[in-house]
């Protein structure tokens, strides 16, 4: 069979400033959280390896750009580092950063490829962080600032804009699991951040809409499906209270300007709900996005919890459910996660049916494979499996257009090899693999499919 995309499909990969640039405290750049935890803790990263080391974007865009050429793509997202753009969180703009994000945004551009800018993936100031991060409605309203400070330099270039990346996953890294600086595990002070963060989205898409320059602004959120275990009441709530916490308290204010009453009633009677001012509601009803971006890696499967919750210990989401372990479920063993290519379409099929089927592009979708070099045969990474598991995904998207989702696209995670967090290099995406030491880039055989399958706007079932 031949999987054939819409005209104008958007083929591309994703990447971001903290994984990839590099120079992290150099030309201008002040210290991000990473560079801070990192100092504090460098034993929490793998091997050691902090966020100066990164895939050196920052020396080798041009090259890096070409390669995009060479495997067709005609999008590709990358963020602005805020602590690049403006070292100290508001104030003055350090023209060195300008001057480089506007030649990887002109180079683009003379490539044939769209740039989709992101404003935020994770990357938090230190500055910003030291007077309270997300829970400080100074630090939101700053956000706001180098939003519209990005839109004011690059908007007459940059049609596609992003206001964060993933937003739940530092309030869930920071604020309740200590997996993310500042490692807190405080379920309301968690809710703040959360809450906080969307007033701050809602604040730049305003800005954005006012500008009236012609792109378009959405947010880019990792949704992953709630599956009970079983059609029982019981696992059926867990897995409802589940996907409120973790898809709908941001998709809800995102598509439809306002928090879901079961959550914001749960919150509530747990004594868990973050202050609110009196302008909020009609800020958050301005905030809803042009575009949706949406990251799925794979599916949440919940039961209801089979014992009682200590009552001492810190409020959690898993207060109300625990997760469940699918008999026969597929898995990539490496990163520890299941593959369920049937979620993509259950993503789209729920935004068609239930929130008024937005525009929305797959922002992010892939694979990572510890030790891939054991893969290599002559001089390049035979990785079939990440071109198994892209084609898998994709066959379900174009089960998702075909009954009418207004998808427009689909962007891998990622384009090289990059630096990812406190795992490091442990586990690599990248369509191009990375030599550390001497930063070469080799081209993998799941790029030269990409490169074929975008350049062809589709692929042949090989089945």
């Amino acid at each position: 069979m031949k999987y054939v995309f819409p005209d104008n499909f958007w083929w591309g990969s994703a990447s971001s400033a903290p994984q990839t640039e590099g120079e992290t405290l150099s030309f201008g750049k002040s210290a991000t959280i990473w560079d801070q935890w990192y100092k504090e803790q460098p034993t929490r990263f793998h091997n050691n390896v902090g966020p100066a080391d990164t895939s050196t974007f920052y020396k080798n865009w041009k090259e890096d750009i070409a390669l995009l050429k060479q495997l067709n793509h005609n999008t590709f997202r990358t963020s602005i580092s805020w602590a690049r753009l403006i070292p100290e969180g508001r104030g003055t703009v350090n023209q060195e950063a300008v001057t480089f994000y506007n030649q990887v945004i002109n180079e683009l551009l003379a490539q044939g490829i769209k740039p989709f800018i992101n404003l935020f993936h994770f990357d938090m100031p230190m500055v910003m962080q030291q007077q309270g991060g997300w829970e400080n409605r100074d630090v939101v309203t700053a956000y706001a600032e180098f939003a519209t400070v990005c839109f004011e330099l690059f908007g007459d270039r940059v049609k596609h804009w992003f206001t964060f990346n993933e937003p739940v996953v530092p309030v869930e890294g920071g604020y309740l699991y200590d997996f993310h600086y500042p490692n807190v595990v405080d379920f309301k002070r968690a809710a703040t951040v959360a809450y906080h963060t969307m007033i701050a989205h809602s604040l730049a898409v305003k800005a954005y809409h006012e500008r009236n320059d012609g792109g378009e602004i959405g947010i880019i959120l990792n949704l992953t499906p709630s599956y009970p275990r079983s059609q029982n009441p019981a696992d059926v709530k867990a897995a409802n209270i589940a996907d409120l916490m973790f898809n709908r308290s941001f998709l809800d204010p995102a598509l439809r300007g306002e928090y879901p009453q079961e959550l914001v009633a749960l919150l509530k009677e747990h004594g868990q709900l973050p202050a609110c001012q009196p302008e909020d509601k009609a800020l958050l009803a301005a905030g809803v996005v042009d575009l949706l971006g949406i990251n799925y890696y794979q599916p949440r499967r919940i039961k209801c919890r089979d014992s009682l919750v200590n009552p001492d210990s810190p409020f959690m989401p898993e207060w109300f459910f625990e997760s469940y372990e699918m008999p026969g479920r597929k898995m990539n063993p490496y990163r520890g996660w299941e593959i369920y290519e049937q979620g993509i379409y259950d993503i789209l099929t729920n935004l068609r049916e239930n929130y008024g089927n937005p525009n929305c592009y797959i922002s992010e979708n892939g694979m990572g494979v510890e030790n891939e070099q054991r893969f290599d045969e002559n001089g390049q990474i035979q990785d079939d499996y990440r071109i198994d598991f892209v084609r898998d995904h994709l066959k379900w998207l174009h089960k998702g257009i075909s009954e009418g989702s207004n998808c427009l696209g689909y962007h891998m995670w990622t384009f090289i090899d990059n630096w990812s967090w406190c795992n490091a290099y442990k586990n690599r995406y990248g369509f191009v693999s990375l030599n550390l030491e001497t930063q070469a880039r080799t081209i993998k055989k799941s790029g030269e499919w990409y490169r074929a399958t975008a350049a062809e706007n589709g692929f042949n079932d090989r089945t």
